[in-house]
């Protein structure tokens, strides 16, 4: 899901990551909606009531929407920042980065809800900032893996964007486009788990309360333990060919055929039966 980059990426590849990171957003906009009243995995409604707070002249309001639409903003220039920068020493690293970011912001308003939270307006606009970032995180990277073909925090362009090619396969020539059809699949995907996500979320926070956002972390985990894996597998299976073509041995390959190859004795039993 995460190792691989813009142009490169199959649409398995994209449909895994859309899946899983839209279902976490669903989540994470009902749990906000619940707890504080707001929408945080996205900010179309706040650049509204940014724009209202203006023509009141409420300027204390202004700030705090403004610096939430700047957060937003802040989250998908750190992921993209992180990718561009870092993408040619470690793929994996540079797009697990702003995921792990993501994880610990969550983390840490599950741990500040569930322990210290007071319900303060203070306290509710500086965890719905907090949320705000960790989303922009979310949506910057997984925008710019994918060059831009997964956006995972918000549906209307989703939406926007089915209506279109629904429209497109009432002709029999777009139907059979595999390119529109990898595409629609796609946005599906994602906007049936983003759907789920907020179902879930919506029947488990009354249960959960702030411990939702400890299994959203769990989700992110495995976005990133996925990839870790098939590094790790793809490292082992490089290091036991090695061992076999160029008749090294190894630690990796001792242990592989300790598990999978044959015994030494029976070996040798087939071996003496043959030369008889």
């Amino acid at each position: 899901m995460l190792r691989k980059y813009s142009n490169s990426r199959t649409l398995g590849d994209n449909i895994r990551l859309g899946t899983l990171t839209a279902f976490t957003a669903g989540t994470i906009n009902i749990a906000s909606l619940l707890i504080f009243l707001s929408f945080t995995s996205n900010v179309t409604g706040h650049y509204a009531i940014f724009a209202a707070e203006i023509s009141k002249g409420n300027w204390s309001q202004v700030a705090v929407v403004g610096g939430w639409i700047f957060l937003f903003f802040f989250g998908g220039f750190v992921s993209n920042f992180i990718v561009i920068n870092f993408n040619q020493k470690s793929k994996y690293f540079a797009h697990a980065m702003p995921i792990v970011l993501e994880i610990i912001c969550l983390m840490f308003v599950g741990v500040y809800g569930q322990i210290y939270y007071r319900q303060t307006l203070g306290e509710t606009e500086a965890l719905v900032a907090l949320m705000l970032f960790a989303t922009g995180l979310q949506n910057g990277l997984t925008a710019s893996i994918s060059n831009f073909s997964v956006k995972t925090t918000h549906l209307t362009g989703t939406t926007t964007d089915l209506g279109i090619l629904f429209s497109m396969f009432t002709q029999k020539k777009f139907r059979s486009n595999p390119e529109l059809t990898a595409r629609a699949k796609l946005l599906m995907s994602i906007m049936v788990s983003y759907v789920m996500g907020a179902i879930f979320s919506g029947l488990t926070y009354y249960h959960l309360e702030f411990r939702v956002f400890y299994v959203i972390s769990a989700c992110l985990l495995v976005v990133i333990g996925y990839d870790a894996y098939k590094i790790h597998l793809r490292h082992f299976n490089t290091q036991y060919r090695y061992a076999k073509i160029y008749k090294k041995p190894n630690m990796v390959a001792y242990l592989y055929d300790k598990i999978h190859g044959e015994r030494p004795e029976k070996k040798e039993k087939r071996k003496l039966v043959f030369d008889k």
